[in-house]
């Protein structure tokens, strides 16, 4: 897949591919009580103020083909680490469009991720997953990620 993909910075050009991606993050099995569109609204938020050039700590990288048409993304935001307080970097989201899944894209995404976060001077990557997302699990720890922390939740009603 690596070959056959070009992986870039994201301009204003890329939004509205960018934009029709964004909902793939809700892909798998949800947890009740929560809304496919709130697990992806928030980030086109951020998206749009990232690319429209008034969230200057987050940046948005594209995988396109051959004929430029993206097959995923990746925005992150630079921020400092959670308890540490040391230069870090979190991955807001990470889409791969589903008719390139498993082919290594999702990988090559975060690996590309690691390599422009660490020049930018961050000491670690953090992201947030769902527990039920195993897609997502597996290619996480097949990179390396520690899961050292669990958010839990109760409904009060």
């Amino acid at each position: 897949m690596k070959s056959d993909c070009k992986i870039r910075s994201a301009t204003h050009d890329d939004l509205g591919q960018m934009l029709a991606l964004l909902p793939q993050l809700a892909d798998f099995d949800i947890p009740e009580r929560r809304h496919a569109n709130d697990l992806w609204e928030g980030d086109a938020t951020l998206l749009i103020e990232t690319l429209a050039g008034t969230k200057p700590d987050s940046f948005a990288d594209v995988a396109e083909d051959q004929s430029g048409a993206l097959l995923g993304l990746v925005l992150i935001t630079m921020q400092e680490e959670t308890l540490s307080h040391a230069p870090s970097a979190h991955l807001e989201a990470i889409v791969v469009a589903p008719h390139v899944r498993g082919k290594g894209l999702g990988r090559a995404l975060l690996q590309h991720t690691e390599k422009t976060v660490r020049a930018r001077g961050a000491l670690s990557l953090s992201l947030h997953v769902f527990s039920r997302n195993q897609r997502a699990h597996q290619l996480y720890q097949a990179e390396g990620f520690d899961s050292e922390l669990i958010r839990a939740i109760k409904w009060l009603d």
